[in-house]
């Protein structure tokens, strides 16, 4: 029986040039089966053929390259047998994973009913959304889908709660589709509560040493859904693999406050370099072997927490380096959401109904990271040196970007004055002045010793949108966990403004005590 995969269909987008995208489907095996692209009118733009590979019966075939626009008809033929999609655009094509908030709809949004009416308006931003799916092995298809290949409606972007389709994903697609102008295809696959390892393969979590045998863990009350580690891999990513991907958005980290949190610093890093891969190989090299990864920094949860798992997890996020793309995490961008905190969502404050900002800032970093885009500011501003004045007991701060002060939080920073490097006895340092790059901290409870420096490090730093600092384009500072080391013992070269220069590493040694 011929037919294309489960998530070819009308209506779809295909990824565009540079890249080809990958075609694929069943047929009768040891056949040859005849791809054509053709214009509306009936014109053939391209001609494929394929074998079929038995068992399992498939083919595949990769276009050439196609220029953004559309429509088009995609025909499989096999001898008599013919089965052609219509509606087909070429644009870029975004997969977007993770947990609840990835999940949330467009109905479940501050303003949904403004923004689901304006769906009518984006008929070239088209979506898909993969059903909730687990399995013990790796799938070549997937199993069942929610929404196919649509163009979007009130009613397919807003059909339930957690269902389809992901606010955030929508919201993405829409602000990428008004900067590019041209169409892009948007893949959910997202299931709540879920933890990385479930969306992990087996190979990254053997990069980080995590069995992958772990049985199902017993989630969170708050959270619920599949915890096995590699069943959501199996059942939702594997069979994807052979897409052309343009880029990736993630939200996905409160299920792991609770779960292997100091791990994620490992399981994050390892599972983008594994999609990455993987995803690169299944599309025949296709998918660029860097593919663009956006991910949302964890937003709020609990007013008063019982302790700092969120701030942790928040630092592993960027891999213990505070801001990306870094070293560990090229070609990544993150949004930072620690500042759009809501204590009365309906769905638990564990969810806030704020993902237009989400998704700003998210789009903001595909824009800068994945397009290119030149001296496009995409994240907040961040500490690049800092000075101890012991005699005024002044800690000054420099940072890489001008500073708007919206909140003088006496706790938003504090400083690890002990001189026993674990655990720390971290103490606020109120911000005594705001300039235009630097901040000015009290520090005089310190000595002469400063051993560490940490910003907005709680599971609710501030209230909503009113974190301490944040840029002129309204972006917050994201939050941090420095070491703050003597630069060496040059005369000199130290007592600049009769202060003492800091080395600012990235929390380490003392950190793991917190």
């Amino acid at each position: 029986m011929l037919s294309f995969s489960s998530y070819y269909g009308d209506h779809m987008v295909l990824q565009k040039e540079p890249a080809g995208a990958v075609v694929w489907g069943y047929g009768e095996p040891g056949a040859a089966v005849t791809v054509t692209l053709s214009r509306d009118g009936g014109l053939i733009v391209m001609k494929k053929m394929a074998q079929v590979k038995g068992p399992p019966g498939t083919w595949t075939t990769v276009l050439d390259p196609m220029d953004q626009g559309g429509p088009y008809a995609l025909t499989a033929g096999q001898g008599s047998e013919n089965v052609t999609l219509q509606d087909i655009y070429f644009g870029d094509v975004w997969l977007c994973s993770g947990q609840s908030n990835m999940a949330m709809t467009v109905l479940q949004i501050t303003n949904a009913s403004r923004e689901l009416a304006a769906a009518a308006h984006y008929p070239y931003v088209r979506v898909f959304a993969a059903a909730p799916a687990r399995s013990n092995m790796e799938l070549e298809d997937l199993e069942r889908i929610d929404l196919p290949w649509s163009i979007p409606t009130a009613e397919n972007l807003g059909h339930g709660n957690f269902t389809y389709f992901s606010a955030v994903c929508w919201l993405l697609g829409r602000y990428l589709y008004e900067a590019l102008r041209y169409p892009i295809g948007l893949v959910e696959a997202a299931w709540g509560g879920t933890p990385i390892e479930a969306w992990s393969s087996q190979r990254a979590l053997r990069a980080c040493g995590l069995p992958e045998d772990m049985g199902s863990i017993s989630p969170h009350r708050h959270l619920s859904g599949p915890q096995t580690p590699s069943v959501l891999w199996n059942a939702m990513i594997h069979p994807l693999l052979n897409m052309t991907l343009r880029g990736v958005a993630w939200y996905q980290g409160e299920a792991n406050a609770f779960l292997h949190t100091d791990q994620y610093n490992c399981t994050f890093p390892a599972l983008i370099a594994d999609w990455r891969q993987a995803f690169h190989a299944g599309s025949a090299g296709q998918t660029e072997p860097l593919l663009p990864f956006g991910f949302v920094q964890l937003s709020t949860y609990r007013r008063q927490s019982p302790d700092d798992s969120f701030a942790r997890l928040r630092w592993h996020q960027t891999a213990d380096l505070g801001v990306v793309p870094n070293a560990r995490m090229p070609g990544t961008f993150m949004a930072v959401a620690m500042d759009l905190c809501d204590e009365r969502s309906p769905y638990g404050s564990i969810h806030p109904r704020d993902k237009q900002n989400v998704a700003h800032r998210l789009h903001l970093g595909a824009r800068a990271v994945a397009y290119g885009e030149k001296d496009l500011v995409f994240q907040g501003p961040y500490p690049t040196r800092a000075v101890l004045e012991v005699t005024r007991g002044l800690l000054t701060v420099t940072y890489s970007q001008e500073l708007v002060c919206r909140q003088r939080d006496t706790r938003a920073f504090e400083v690890c004055c002990s001189s026993q490097p674990s655990p720390c006895a971290w103490l606020p340092a109120p911000v005594v002045a705001v300039e235009s790059r630097t901040v000015m901290l009290a520090v005089a409870g310190c000595g002469t010793l400063v051993l560490g420096l940490r910003y907005a490090w709680a599971e609710w730093p501030c209230e909503y949108q009113s974190c301490a600092l944040y840029n002129s384009q309204g972006l917050p500072a994201p939050p941090f966990l420095l070491d703050t080391l003597p630069a060496g013992e040059t005369p000199g070269r130290l007592e600049t403004a009769g202060g003492r220069e800091l080395l600012l590493l990235p929390g380490s040694w003392f950190s793991q005590g917190i």
